[in-house]
């Protein structure tokens, strides 16, 4: 067997290894698992492999920081402040309920991130559901699993994954990010409401939703931890206005924020980075190991002639085939890594912004087919484990072709057309 064969083998087989968990081990063991392998068989050198590494460190700092600022606003009881509020907004209706988290969903998406709303909502509806006396909370769960990818194109700060592709000094101006992506990602978002909202009705239908909720007080520190995600989401906004890495804008606020509490509730520390999913680092840093491997085998080269032939002989065909296939592929190696072979071979094809937008709308809204697609859905399925909640590989699947199939066709079209 030949040093090809092998990095490919390894690769499918690490990126298997992370969809269907076995042993239940967590998806970040198989993903060091393969990064090892890859470097003890000597397909990759410790050198190349470290600089595969290097290359998510802006991910690594900025999902830090947003990791500590979630757990700190739990820790001192913001989402069960937000959860009375939701509640009381609900006024006894589950469709009210729905559509109000689907609301806050997608402005947290926006302005903080995917991997915020997976990290700061999916808590804060856990206990919204415990409060209203929800029997069943999956549906209203499952909003923060698909508008976390739905709206996450939106603007740059939306998702890491952007970063990733546009990364190196590449990022598009906010007007023209906007003028690319404002339509299609309204289509993503509204038909993923109807399509969630569809797949989830006969549950929410036979809920009830109750109103005698007591209210929660909002203490001094939840008070402090609310602010620090607002002034993040302000310092991120400017951070990408201004062409800046995000991630140690995002570390530095969680840091400060972090320090803030603890020296006004004189709490130890040891709590909160108990409370933070570590294991998501490990996870990322291997993928990107992988995703490097391949690199060395070609595969940039290889993807950047066939694009850039596409390009030239049919530019719509090709964006629509381009976004499809990524879409795909997010779902078996995750999108970070899949974001970053994409980037640099839109780099290498030097294709327009529509190809270009295409690949975006396939790398971020793709990933809502399956649990592993994207890092904002596994930190949302961390989030329900500790809640002691599951979902299936093939339960999620099954719901991903009904509302992303829709939604990435639609979003595709409209931005071929405009």
């Amino acid at each position: 067997m030949n040093a090809l064969t092998m990095t490919w083998g390894i690769a499918g087989l690490t990126a298997l290894g992370v969809i269907t968990r076995p042993f239940a081990f967590p998806e970040a063991i198989w993903a060091v698992i393969g990064a090892v392998l890859l470097v003890a068989l000597g397909l990759i050198g410790i050198a190349d492999a470290w600089a595969g590494v290097a290359k998510g460190l802006d991910v690594y700092l900025f999902l830090i920081g947003m990791m500590l600022l979630s757990e700190l606003a739990r820790g001192e009881g913001l989402f069960d402040w937000l959860a009375s509020v939701a509640t009381a907004h609900a006024k006894g209706s589950p469709k009210r309920l729905f559509m109000l988290i689907y609301g806050v969903g997608t402005v947290v998406t926006v302005f903080l991130s995917n991997d915020a709303t997976a990290v700061v909502l999916t808590p804060a509806v856990y206990a919204a559901c415990q409060a209203a006396r929800v029997k069943d909370p999956m549906p209203y769960l499952l909003i923060c699993a698909f508008i976390a990818n739905a709206a996450s194109f939106v603007l740059p700060i939306s998702n890491p994954a952007n970063l990733v592709i546009f990364g190196g000094g590449t990022m598009p101006p906010l007007s023209r990010w906007l003028t690319t992506f404002a339509l299609p990602s309204i289509a993503s978002i509204v038909v993923t409401f109807l399509a969630l909202f569809w797949t989830q009705r006969a549950v929410i239908n036979a809920e009830d939703v109750a109103i005698d909720v007591q209210k929660v007080p909002l203490s001094p520190s939840a008070k402090l931890a609310g602010a620090g995600l607002c002034v993040t989401a302000v310092v991120l906004l400017g951070a990408s206005a201004l062409g800046f890495d995000l991630g140690l804008p995002t570390f530095v606020a969680g840091c400060l924020t972090s320090a803030a509490i603890l020296l006004l509730t004189r709490k130890s520390p040891a709590d909160t980075l108990r409370g933070v999913s570590w294991s998501v680092l490990p996870l990322v840093a291997g993928l990107f190991v992988v995703v490097e491997a391949l690199n060395r085998t070609g595969l940039i080269d290889g993807l950047a002639r066939y694009l850039s032939d596409g390009a030239a002989a049919s530019p719509s065909q090709t964006a629509a085939i381009a976004g499809g296939v990524v879409a795909l592929v997010s779902n078996l190696v995750n999108n970070l890594p899949a974001g970053l072979v994409a980037g640099s071979t839109i780099h290498a094809a030097d294709v327009s912004d529509k190809i270009a937008g295409a690949v975006l709308i396939g790398i971020d809204l793709g990933p809502n087919l399956s649990v592993t697609g994207s890092l904002a859905t596994i930190l949302w399925l961390t989030a329900l484990r500790r809640e002691g909640l599951q979902i299936g590989a093939w339960t999620f699947l099954k719901l991903g072709v009904v509302v992303m199939v829709p939604a990435l066709a639609l979003s595709l079209t409209v931005l071929a057309i405009q």
